[in-house]
């Protein structure tokens, strides 16, 4: 009789698809924790699975909401120290890859890490420093943007005097005077440096090097330097014309509407370029009363804006000109732009970026009426006494721990990869910071076991019930156009709570019971739920046949066959 109740949970068991329909082989089981897809795409390495399990665990380990909230910011600020930022700006490329897609829809990353990040502001959570000893070595961070800050904090947490040199008046970079405040408000990303600033960070205000302290000097000074110097000189087009007092480049644009600044634009705002500052600066450019048309010598497919931010500024009705290219800017007598000369374009044969290069359509210019012209081509750092690092490429060469070919100099973010997300910055701050760490102290990095991903194929996603991913609330049209309120709004508590309990925990024990219930051979021990959140679940071999029902139906893809 119980051969028979075996061979019919065997049964069960290859339902999945596995091997060998439940015989016995000379196969064992092992749980293998494994890194979830999510975090391996995330440039910040967040572990993403670790805080969204943390809280839809909540009540299976007796721990109130408010308990898995504050965890849930820790674990993400061992990583990221900007969480309500990130939530906001991020691209969220972790929701690409998540392997909730294979199921219904994506978890809501994005949106869980906002959350979380409000909360940690809403209840003024400090950062923590690590446990060990103070150092005495200074450290200086040039530029106070994403990937400096990141830098500093970690440097900060871990026990050096870290000093921050910024030549604006605020902090965050790129983060402030690149993205408008309807998409990322003051208050918040002054939230999150505070916390910085808190931990110990100096942060020195109108300190430009090269100008107000020379590079020399500040090698005299402090042990290490990183440059995060950030890209904050837009192109010029190189077009007739475009000296006009009334033509801006999209960096200096979106930093005069960023800081406050209102003036009049005009009706009539052509924005040039097809990436995330362009549609920023057209987005601003209606809220200012304008009429605005986007010209992209490409299509719209092409486009290397985030999609979203694309979908949003149609929505808002601001016009899309595509295969077009301008060529000549043409002012009247008083030196202001009036018209914009342009030319039609068509596809050719791709270019090193992978796209088709647009090639002109000869004999097809047209003019179009301009009160303003945006060029948003692109962005480069400003050495200005800092030309020594300046590569043949315009950046800065540095390896990906940020080393450069000069001792005790690192350098990082967007000076380093040309423009990136900002997520990607503060990645690179971090790596860095244990770079310098381990300059500083003459060691060398420590060896990390890289787990191997686990991808849905590896997975039993019978297991998980379909769920609706839950909605954002967002500013209608109507609401939006006019101002600059913040567009999206954060989750409710409820409904974060909802959507973290969409987490796979792929690659990770989240006690469901499938080992132990399926076992037939008494291979598989319950631990007690007083240890730590983790595997509750040991295996006993003397008794186990091999037989995989273990494996294939383990949801999370832990388990595996050795």
């Amino acid at each position: 009789m119980a051969l028979q109740v075996k061979k019919k949970k065997r049964t069960l068991g290859s339902r999945v698809g596995g091997k060998g329909g439940g015989e016995s082989s000379n196969l064992r089981p092992k749980y293998s924790p494994k890194t979830p897809p999510c975090t391996f795409t995330c440039p910040s390495s967040e572990d993403i699975r670790g805080y969204l399990t943390y809280i839809a665990q909540s009540e299976s380990y007796n721990r109130s909401y408010d308990e898995s909230f504050k965890e849930a910011w820790y674990i993400i600020t061992h990583n990221n120290p900007f969480p309500a930022v990130m939530g906001r700006v991020c691209p969220h490329p972790c929701e690409t890859e998540c392997n909730r897609k294979a199921k219904d829809v994506a978890v809501g990353i994005n949106s869980m890490e906002r959350f979380v990040g409000d909360y940690g502001i809403k209840h003024n959570l400090p950062l923590k420093k690590l446990d060990g000893d103070a150092y005495s070595e200074k450290v200086a961070v040039i530029g106070a943007g994403p990937s400096g800050l990141s830098c500093a904090y970690q440097l900060a947490r871990q026990g050096y005097k870290v000093t921050v040199f910024e030549m604006f008046d605020k902090g965050g970079g790129m983060l402030r005077f690149g993205i408008p405040i309807y998409r990322l408000p003051d208050d918040i990303l002054d939230a999150e440096i505070r916390k910085i600033v808190d931990l110990g960070v100096e942060i020195k205000y109108k300190s430009k090097i090269g100008k107000d302290i020379t590079f020399e000097d500040l090698q005299k000074q402090y042990k290490a330097v990183y440059v995060s110097i950030g890209a904050h000189t837009g192109w010029d087009m190189n077009i007739p014309g475009e000296d006009a007092g009334n033509v801006w480049t999209g960096a200096a644009y979106l930093h005069k509407t960023n800081a406050g600044e209102r003036w009049d634009i005009g009706k009539k705002v052509v924005v040039v370029g097809g990436g995330d500052t362009a549609i920023d600066a057209a987005m601003s450019s209606m809220r200012m009363g304008a009429d605005v048309t986007i010209l992209y010598r490409r299509t719209r497919n092409e486009m290397p804006a985030i999609e979203h931010e694309i979908v949003l500024a149609e929505e808002e009705g601001i016009k899309f000109e595509f295969l077009a290219a301008p060529v000549e800017i043409i002012k009247n007598g008083d030196g202001k732009a009036v018209q914009l000369k342009a030319l039609r374009m068509e596809l050719g044969e791709p270019d090193a970026s992978g796209r088709r290069r647009p090639v002109p359509v000869p004999g097809s210019e047209y003019t179009m009426d301009v009160t303003t012209v945006v060029s948003a081509i692109g962005q480069a750092p400003d050495y200005e006494g800092m030309e020594r690092f300046k590569n043949q490429k315009g950046w800065i060469t540095a390896n990906d721990d940020g080393t450069t070919d000069i001792p005790g100099v690192f350098a990082g973010g967007d000076v380093t990869v040309g423009l990136g997300i900002a997520t990607q910055a503060i990645g690179l701050g971090a790596r860095t910071a244990h770079a310098i760490h381990n300059y500083l102290r003459g060691t060398q990095p420590a060896k990390v076991e890289e787990l191997p991903i686990v991808r849905h194929e590896k997975m039993n996603l019978n297991h998980y019930a379909p769920l609706e991913r839950t909605k954002v609330r967002s500013l209608s049209v109507a609401e939006r156009t006019d101002n600059f309120k913040e567009i999206h709004f954060t989750l409710e508590e409820a409904r974060a709570i909802e959507e973290s309990k969409r987490c796979l925990s792929c690659g990770k024990c989240f006690d469901c019971d499938n080992c132990f219930t399926y076992c037939s051979d008494s291979a598989v021990k319950k631990l007690s739920k007083d240890m730590p959140v983790g595997q509750h679940y040991e295996f006993h071999l003397e008794t186990c046949q091999g037989c995989k029902k273990c494996a294939e139906e383990c949801p999370c893809g832990y388990i595996d066959m050795l």
